[in-house]
């Protein structure tokens, strides 16, 4: 049977949890509402909706979870509850696992790497599984005192979880320079880390604060997604739409540019003699417009064709001071997110769609016939 404390704790659980994942919700909805066109053209790791969405439904497993934890345990049902913990165990994990691969600040380990992630969730499933085989064996319960070994591997899968949110929200946050939030978020992941320990060694002096600390760790959890769903929202509002922009190289050197929503209108852009960061951008473009999906994308820096990520933010900072958009102008200002597209694993791709990049056929085949760039020409079709 329960007790009011922990009666208290389930159904706090239930309601926060239902409340957060209807909000979730929410902000999927605002930003399928209002940025549909825009993300039909994002490649499928930026599709931050489909994030929003995995994270809503690890917020209605923990509902889920414990309402039916809330009425087997009235009746007194130790099998229905383990086996349920179980499975809303697995579930769990695989959600917020599928929501970290939307992260791009995610470890590179699991961003936008689909084989290393199914590796992880089989991972979890089969630490899922012997920690219920460990309770059959050993006929830990809920109400075991003392050690209970079933409990073990969630503790490891616990950590594993645990580590995975604390890197990819603190940098998440860090890049959108919100200190504050990215150091709560470590904490939080932290307490909730630290709840795990007294279901393993379960001591009835400590239920108390167990569920206290529960509580506070998963409301505070459940409000950093929040704030995370929201300044996806605020970014995609910020980020100009990819089907309006458009870019033209027209010679050496020189192109021409349009960035509506930056209030860039066909505007000449003159490199000068930087021509290395020309050069740069105009591989980019070769591979965006040409190339199949697969080689679309440059490796910057680990090795890659492009030795440093500061050469991508080189050619930012030049097109700034070519076109003369001032930091106190912040709406014109551009960044990297506005020109290149963070795929994972080290690699870049130009955001401009395809059919949005014009290249002068002659400074093209000047382009490729030049013998460091040789391969570039096998991107392009045999009638150009």
């Amino acid at each position: 049977m329960l007790n009011s404390q922990h009666q208290f704790y389930l159904l706090s659980e239930i309601f926060i949890s239902l409340i957060g994942a209807m909000l979730l919700l929410a902000i999927w909805s605002a930003v399928q509402r209002y940025f549909k066109n825009q993300l039909a053209h994002e490649i499928s790791v930026k599709r931050v909706d489909k994030g929003l969405i995995y994270l809503s439904l690890s917020l209605f497993v923990w509902c889920l979870s414990a309402i039916i934890t809330f009425f087997t345990t009235t009746v007194g049902n130790e099998w229905i509850i383990l086996i349920s913990q179980n499975i809303f165990s697995i579930l769990n994990s695989l959600f917020l696992i599928l929501a970290l691969f939307y992260l791009d600040h995610a470890p590179s380990y699991l961003y936008n790497n689909p084989k290393n992630a199914k590796r992880i969730i089989l991972f979890l499933i089969g630490l899922s599984i012997l920690s219920f085989i460990l309770a059959v064996i050993f006929k830990d319960g809920t109400n075991t005192y003392g050690i209970r070994f079933s409990v073990i591997p969630d503790l490891l899968l616990s950590a594993i979880l645990s580590w995975f949110l604390a890197i990819s929200l603190y940098r998440t946050f860090t890049y959108r320079k919100m200190k504050i939030v990215s150091i709560i978020s470590v904490l939080v992941i932290a307490l909730i880390f630290i709840s795990q320990f007294p279901q393993a060694f379960h001591i009835q002096e400590f239920e108390f604060f167990s569920d206290l600390i529960k509580i506070i760790a998963k409301t505070g959890l459940i409000s950093i997604f929040l704030v995370l769903g929201t300044s996806w929202v605020i970014e995609l509002a910020q980020t100009p739409n990819v089907t309006t922009m458009r870019i033209q190289f027209t010679d050496w050197n020189q192109l021409n540019l349009s960035i509506p929503t930056k209030g860039i209108e066909n505007q000449v852009v003159e490199f000068g003699s930087k021509t290395t960061q020309f050069s740069n951008l105009l591989k980019f473009a070769i591979r965006r417009k040409y190339a199949q999906e697969k080689d679309m994308c440059i490796e910057v820096a680990n090795g890659g064709e492009i030795q440093s990520q500061t050469y991508l933010s080189r050619i930012v900072e030049n097109i700034n001071d070519i076109l003369a958009l001032q930091e106190e102008e912040e709406e014109g200002k551009l960044n990297r997110n506005d020109l290149f597209t963070f795929i994972g694993q080290g690699k870049y791709r130009l955001r401009f769609i395809p059919e949005n990049i014009v290249i002068d056929s002659a400074l093209l085949k000047e382009f490729v016939e030049n013998t460091d760039n040789e391969k570039y020409g096998g991107y392009i079709p045999r009638q150009h």
